[in-house]
């Protein structure tokens, strides 16, 4: 039997995705079964090495990277397009600075619902994920329900939003407000040093 990819505790047969061919002796043809699954389930020393880099230096070429994770182009390029296709790479992005932008205020944003049945929770993620000021929402286990992050050019674009928009989603009953003094440390800032689990 042959089979292009390595098999190891983290691979196994589960449905049709890509074929590993082996001779029939009944049918004297090629069939095929397929690794999917928990084939790219598992990241590996290389695949975090990868993503710790990414995550710091997105417009890294290919061949930088293959060189600084000691792999050449060929399986690095395959191992960041299986990445990328599994989901774990969801994209690159620019990271601005929004203070040149005139976008400087941030503010956090305690979300009371009025009803927290799954139908109402799914009725205001859908509404809020329209609001474009929003960077952040988050589910809370706490007093409230909702944590959002709001950026602004300032305080009377803030209360725009909180007035016509996040005010207005649905089922909120109440909201609190915390104004942010200064971003310490904010996201993409430092990589997620993934590493290898022990």
């Amino acid at each position: 039997m042959w089979c292009p990819f390595p098999v190891g505790p983290s691979y196994r047969i589960e449905r049709v995705f890509i074929a590993c061919y082996f001779n029939s002796d009944e049918a004297n043809e090629l069939q095929f079964e397929v690794f999917v699954g928990d084939l790219f389930s598992e990241l590996d020393s290389f695949d975090r090495k990868i993503v710790d880099i990414l995550a710091v230096e997105g417009r890294i070429s290919v061949t930088a990277l293959a060189r600084r994770i000691s792999l050449s182009k060929s399986p690095t390029q395959a191992r960041l397009k299986r990445l990328e296709e599994s989901g774990v790479i969801r994209g690159y992005r620019a990271l601005f600075d929004p203070i040149r932008l005139g976008r400087d205020h941030v503010a956090f944003v305690e979300v009371k619902l009025s009803d927290t049945r799954e139908t109402a929770l799914s009725a205001f993620a859908a509404a809020v994920m329209q609001i474009p000021e929003v960077e952040q929402c988050h589910l809370i286990a706490g007093a409230f329900d909702y944590l959002l992050k709001v950026r602004t050019s300032g305080m009377t674009g803030y209360r725009a939003v909180l007035a016509e928009k996040i005010s207005t989603l649905p089922h909120v009953s109440n909201t609190s407000t915390y104004v942010a003094m200064q971003a310490i440390k904010e996201n993409g800032a430092n990589p997620p040093t993934l590493g290898v689990p022990s």
